[in-house]
């Protein structure tokens, strides 16, 4: 669990952003620390991090994390709500490089000893997965992840990032509406996988996404 005597801490070594954010002079991502209310029921060891990149993917990948992170910090988990930052480049090696770079960085500074469970939306599910790929995790939640990585050619990257090999050895779980499953399960390599949970809700922000979310870490022991 984060204490505020931590997060103060935190906010001593880092420029602030805002009374609750504060930004890394470098690397340049930012992230905010909701710790667990008081009232929670129970506090959970395991922090849960939100991972966008908004001035890279230009879309949605950060839309509703706000929201969810401040949910699960009034269940009693740490949240880390993090936007992240990098110089312009589409070469895809590099900008997956640079990212989980950073990622490490936000992680590193929350000062929590436990793997986090990881959550990423749309393109950001990239960065998640570059992470997991060579670093501890306790989870990985994609939400409306890219149907492949070729799918971001040209709009991203100037060429194709190769497919991620990883083996889901710990818990995964994919979340999107009937129909963006239903295409995932066409051509997506984790929603073939078996070993994989799917969580199908009408809507990817609503209170059935957060309740099934809770369900299913509850479900992992989380």
């Amino acid at each position: 669990m984060i204490t505020k005597s931590i997060a103060m801490m935190i906010s001593s070594f880092l420029r602030p952003l805002s009374r609750s954010r504060v930004r890394f002079q470098r690397p340049i991502s930012s992230f905010i620390i909701h710790e667990p209310s008081s009232s929670a029921p129970r506090i959970v060891p395991t922090p849960l991090v939100f991972v966008s990149a908004t001035s890279w993917d230009q879309s949605s990948s950060r839309q509703g994390f706000t929201v969810l992170a401040k949910m699960y910090s009034e269940k009693g988990y740490t949240c880390l709500d993090t936007d992240l930052s990098l110089a312009a480049g589409r070469n895809p090696a590099n900008v997956m490089q640079d990212f989980e770079s950073e990622l490490k960085s936000v992680v590193k500074a929350s000062f929590n000893p436990f793997p986090p469970v990881f959550f990423s939306r749309g393109a950001a599910c990239l960065i998640t997965q570059t992470y997991i790929s060579s670093n501890p995790a306790s989870g990985l939640i994609l939400i409306s992840p890219p149907s492949s990585n070729n799918s971001l050619r040209g709009s991203l990257f100037t060429h194709a990032l190769p497919e991620f090999n990883f083996e889901p050895k710990f818990p995964i779980a994919i979340v999107d509406t009937p129909q963006g499953m239903a295409e995932l399960q066409a051509e997506n390599r984790l929603a073939k996988d078996n070993r994989v949970d799917k969580i199908v809700v009408n809507d990817v922000e609503g209170q059935d996404a957060f309740v099934k979310i809770e369900q299913w870490m509850d479900e992992i022991g989380i």
